[in-house]
């Protein structure tokens, strides 16, 4: 770019490459910024739901490529977060749809692919309204008011969940909801009891407070779904470094390392000439005696097991198992972190500043050995502080760990969400049904072109129960009236669609419901993304040459 000036002496750009740039304005701006939105929204549609659809993805070196800049990754899934990340995104606004989802699951951890379903219908209805002449900024703003009134009217709906550490069943049931759109739902009982386990094992519940990371998720190839355990402490998935180091250790004080268990290195260029056998004795003797000291000072304290981020060599391993010190080493730096909260330990970063209170303490660190397939880990169980948990996933192929390692990361969310707030709307589609109902009578009080947009709000709120009645293979248009009209003429805004067929309406009898917070921010979220889509009035492009 550079910087020319006019006869009258007015400045003007010169943009080198510009006729290899294409350029839309305005309206056609708009237009393919929508239809972008609504092609990422079109593909998870068909996930939605306990009856949603699973999307096989293959990597980029793999051997289908998919029209719309998508490359797909091996992974059949219908959560919406997972296939929107695993998607090679070509499109600005895709890539902002890609990032609404994740912003979902980072606040809520369920609901990505209502959230996008959602944003994808208020985009369709957007277009109608801006080929009707109607300003972008007006439709934003109608937007806005309209995702205040659903917003409200979400709370006025909501009704407290009832639960206590003692009586966790209603959380369980929760966490099966779901679960029940997943691969796994065959198991949802057992990985709800284990997810529910979990989040209880690590709350705060006088703070109303879940910290997850304090949860860890580890998978192993082998075995059944049903063999997934959850562990009141650390799994590691490493094994002892000698294999004739005992095996189980009761009572165990841990010392944790960050420092490597070698002889020192000289920080500069260094050439070591040994021409005699004697010279070369008394350098192997220096050595062993250096291994001797951290190995003693390691005994000094009362330590009983040694975890080192570091790697140590056949000597120092040998050495070790003589001295009857069994060591885990290269455990990763989170591992350590976590063993630490876990054991009341301190990572000590040299052998100096090790003493007898920085020890963790674990009541069994244990070596499991899994089928015949040499696998080993590392259970450090009966911790001194128990709030740190480990979710252990047992599973026939890689591809079904990793699904159950997801489902399992949205059911601890749902759980963590009702401890924060205990208010729940009912699922199925129920509350976007009565918001419709609700900001369709409310727009009567607005005139003027704010009417037109908040009543096509109402209508795209109407997509997530439609697309609930299609993916349940329900007759979608006469399914959504049925329960619309059912919902006014009860006065209860608890009936939805009936996806599993069990032939009740009223979601309180299935027992299906989300929480309040997760919810509303499905539509905040929703809105924010499409208000900034419909802002875009001019995109330079580079050309496709």
């Amino acid at each position: 770019m550079s910087l020319s000036f006019d006869e009258f002496g007015r400045p003007f750009f010169i943009i080198r490459e510009q006729e290899q740039k294409t350029r839309l304005r305005g309206l056609d701006a708009q237009k393919a910024n929508i239809s972008a939105g609504k092609a990422v929204a079109r593909i998870l549609r068909t996930s939605l739901g306990p009856k949603g659809m699973d999307k096989m993805l293959q990597s980029p070196d793999g051997e289908v490529t998919i029209t719309l800049s998508f490359n797909f990754v091996e992974v059949p899934s219908n959560d919406g977060a997972t296939i929107l990340e695993q998607m090679d995104v070509d499109n600005q606004i895709a890539k902002l749809m890609v990032e609404l989802s994740r912003s979902q699951d980072y606040e809520i951890g369920d609901g990505t692919t209502g959230v996008v379903v959602m944003a994808g219908s208020l985009l369709e209805q957007a277009q109608k309204l801006l080929e009707r002449g109607i300003h972008p900024i007006r439709v934003a703003e109608g937007y806005e008011l309209a995702s205040k009134l659903s917003f409200e009217h979400l709370e006025s709906i909501a009704h407290k969940f009832e639960f206590s550490s003692a009586d966790a069943e209603p959380l369980i049931r929760t966490c099966m909801t779901t679960l029940s759109s997943k691969i796994v739902n065959r198991c949802k009982r057992s990985l709800a009891e284990i997810a529910v386990k979990a989040v209880l094992a690590v709350a705060d519940l006088e703070r109303r407070d879940v910290n997850l990371d304090l949860i860890k998720v580890e998978g192993k190839v082998g075995g059944k779904l049903e063999d997934t355990e959850l562990i009141y402490g650390i799994v590691v998935d490493k094994d002892m470094s000698h294999p004739q180091m005992p095996k189980q250790i009761e009572d165990a004080h841990i010392a944790i390392l960050t420092c490597p268990f070698e002889p020192p290195k000289p920080k500069t260029k260094h050439k070591v000439d040994i021409d005699t056998v004697e010279k070369f004795q008394t350098l192997r003797h220096q050595e062993q005696k250096y291994f001797d000291d951290m190995v003693l000072k390691c005994k000094d304290v009362g330590a009983t097991l040694v975890i080192c981020q570091w790697g140590f060599d056949d000597e120092a391993n040998h050495l070790l198992m003589h001295r009857n010190l069994p060591a885990v080493r290269w455990v990763g730096g989170v591992e350590l972190e976590l063993i630490a909260i876990a054991t009341g330990g301190r990572i000590v970063p040299r052998f100096q500043e090790l003493t007898p209170e920085k020890l963790g303490k674990a009541g069994l660190v244990r070596e499991k050995a899994f089928g015949t397939t040499k696998d080993r880990m590392i259970y450090i169980e009966h911790c001194a502080n128990s709030r740190a948990v480990t979710i252990f996933i047992r599973g026939g192929n890689k591809m079904m760990i990793e699904e159950t390692k997801r489902s399992i990361h949205d059911a601890l969310c749902v759980a963590r969400n009702l401890i924060r707030n205990n208010s729940i709307v009912y699922g199925g589609g129920s509350a976007e049904i009565s918001c419709s109902i609700a900001v369709e009578a409310a727009a009567d009080k607005y005139p003027g072109v704010e009417q037109y947009v908040i009543r096509a709000f109402a209508d795209a709120l109407d997509a997530i129960p439609m697309a609930l009645a299609e993916n349940s293979g329900l007759q979608p248009i006469e399914t959504l009236s049925a329960v619309k009209s059912q919902q006014i003429k009860e006065n209860n805004n608890c009936c939805g669609i009936d996806c599993n067929d069990v032939g009740t309406n009223d979601m309180r009898y299935q027992n299906v419901f989300e929480t309040l917070i997760g919810k509303q921010q499905q539509i905040l979220l929703a809105t924010q993304v499409v208000k900034m889509i419909l802002k875009i009035d001019d995109v330079i492009s580079p050309s496709e040459y």
